[in-house]
């Protein structure tokens, strides 16, 4: 492998832009595709080469990233005959960094491995800020090898930690993203109590600061909360995607998570309502909505 990366990038949406304008920043030579070619636009002047098709960016690609919404859109993009695994040079690497079942990234990796083209499964956390200040947690599945290959590329988006083989970096995250859910409901039905038992929530929020309560969601999501301000940096509709993969990852073991269960409900149940486009955060909507209070 070269010793100045080319690095493919696929998916440039509310994570992936930033991600990839940092990767640019630090010196590396960037191609991204988007399926929505306007998303990826503004990479040019950070000097990306946005290209109009999938295959393009993997064309001269050491590595290449892919960071679309779900398991089924990075198997319409990865695998198959027209696929990008098919179309990777032998001995580049795939670093799969969206969020994923575990057995869709082992599939990938023994599609990636029967073509001799490394893979990482590499889930993040952080959100959008996180992504734009490049303080990503990043969560790596795969071989010793692969990942200190590229290790010095994934510090460019994060902290990246290699967890073990292939398929255990999305089960890291699956663990993450139950603590997330899990987090913000219990934040959400703390802010609400605060509310309609007579206190003022952010001064409740401000007073929790720094105690043993506090944590990023407090922080970040409370004040969300708060304001009303819901503007998507995780919708609640890929949040759900990953409490129902969880849930049903523990089901396959035999696991009783009653907590995982109750979460996914509600989230399950805001999308249903609709706000499956806001952000996780909007979770407080479906409590006021459950407790016949206003929602506007």
């Amino acid at each position: 492998m070269r010793a100045s990366l080319v690095v493919g990038f696929i998916g440039t949406g509310i994570m992936g832009l930033p991600m990839a304008r940092r990767i640019a920043g630090a010196g590396y030579r960037v191609t991204a595709w988007n399926r929505t070619p306007d998303k990826a636009a503004p990479l040019v002047d950070a000097g990306v080469e946005v290209v109009s098709h999938a295959s393009e960016a993997t064309r001269d690609a050491d590595v290449v990233i892919c960071m679309l919404s779900s398991g089924p859109a990075c198997d319409d993009i990865l695998l198959g005959d027209d696929g990008i695994i098919a179309r990777m040079r032998e001995g580049s690497v795939l670093i799969v960094m969206s969020s994923v079942p575990v057995d869709t990234a082992q599939r990938h990796a023994q599609a990636a491995a029967a073509r001799d083209i490394g893979y990482l499964d590499a889930p993040v956390s952080g959100g959008e800020k996180g992504a734009q200040d490049g303080t990503l947690a990043i969560m790596a599945g795969g071989e010793a090898s692969v990942f200190e290959g590229v290790r010095a590329l994934l510090q460019t988006m994060g902290r990246p930690t290699r967890i073990g083989p292939a398929g255990t970096g999305q089960l890291a995250k699956l663990v993450n993203q139950m603590m997330v859910a899990s987090t913000i409901a219990t934040v959400a039905e703390a802010m609400l109590l605060a509310e309609c038992g007579g206190a003022d929530p952010a001064q409740v929020r401000a007073a929790l600061l720094g105690g043993f309560a506090d944590s990023t969601i407090l922080r970040q999501h409370a004040a969300r909360m708060i304001a009303r301000d819901f503007a998507p940096g995780g919708p609640a509709k890929y949040q759900i995607k990953d409490t129902t993969t969880a849930l049903n990852l523990a089901h396959s073991l035999g696991l009783q998570l009653p907590v995982l269960g109750l979460v996914d409900g509600l989230f399950a149940d805001m999308v249903e309502h609709g706000d499956g486009e806001l952000d996780h955060s909007a979770l407080i909507l479906e409590l006021r909505r459950r407790n016949g209070l206003s929602v506007s």
